[in-house]
């Protein structure tokens, strides 16, 4: 069995996509990264960047006490090579795609993070909106650029490496699936091969599957000041305001 420490964002689509496709057992616990969840002591143990999603696997490849994995790149090669799915042995071929795996854990995830974060986020805790235009424009921008690398890439491929479906496509689509909706619905017709490929990959059963995990949680409507207090968890984070926490799991690890 293994633990999935979760919250439906894309970051954490990207793993439940993937136990899912490799049809694995696995156990949700909820990680209310708007709470404060991913603070604690005990999750630090597990994630010491303090940031969801992460596995414990109770069963670990090659034997042996529990495995606690962090970063998504990370969770999906492990459960690649656990499985033997989606992921060539063929050196060329795995190289392909673990260089497409980087290029979404470096490029695509953060960018849209941003552009998200001073787009639709920002406009919430700026107290001048002018302050945001460079942000919007500068991630918003890049983006668009990377939409463009993923298009081109899917003119002359199937999938991002080639014709084979891999865990580049799934840790990449959980956050492509996104760019209509962060930028505006007609870039699509911009980037028409990046489309297709987006409704492909999420046409897959396993990937409808992961997508809904978890879909009720955080659904409750938080009064304005609940709303304050987590933009400033998720926003204003601070190797201060987690010391503590991190010199207690470094404790029970030590």
């Amino acid at each position: 069995m293994i633990d999935l420490h979760y919250w439906p964002t894309p970051n954490g689509w990207k793993v439940s996509i993937m136990l899912e496709e490799c049809e694995l057992d696995y156990n949700v616990i909820p990680v209310d990264i708007g709470s404060g969840d991913q603070f604690t002591a005990q999750f630090l143990r597990i994630s010491p960047n303090n940031r969801m999603p992460a596995i414990v696997d109770h069963q670990p490849l090659g034997g042996g006490e529990p495995l606690a994995i962090f970063e998504s790149g990370a969770i999906l090669e492990y459960l690649a090579e656990k499985t033997g799915k989606f992921m060539p042995t063929d050196t060329a071929a795995k190289y392909k795609v673990l260089q497409w795996v980087h290029w979404q854990m470096a490029n695509l995830g953060p960018m849209m993070g941003n552009a998200n974060h001073f787009k639709n986020y920002g406009k919430n805790i700026a107290d001048d909106p002018s302050q945001l235009e460079y942000g919007i424009k500068r991630f918003v921008g890049e983006v668009d650029r990377l939409s463009g690398v993923m298009d081109a890439q899917l003119s002359v491929n199937q999938y991002l490496c080639g014709s084979e479906y891999s865990i580049a496509d799934i840790i990449t689509w959980s956050w492509a699936c996104l760019i209509g909706r962060l930028i505006d619905e007609d870039v699509w017709t911009t980037f028409p091969n990046l489309k297709r490929w987006v409704d492909e990959v999420g046409e897959r059963p396993a990937v409808q599957a992961g997508r809904k995990v978890g879909k009720e949680l955080g659904k409750r409507e938080l009064t304005e000041a609940e709303e304050k207090a987590r933009r400033e968890l998720l926003f204003n984070q601070t190797n201060d305001k987690v010391r503590a926490a991190r010199e207690e799991a470094a404790k029970a690890t030590s």
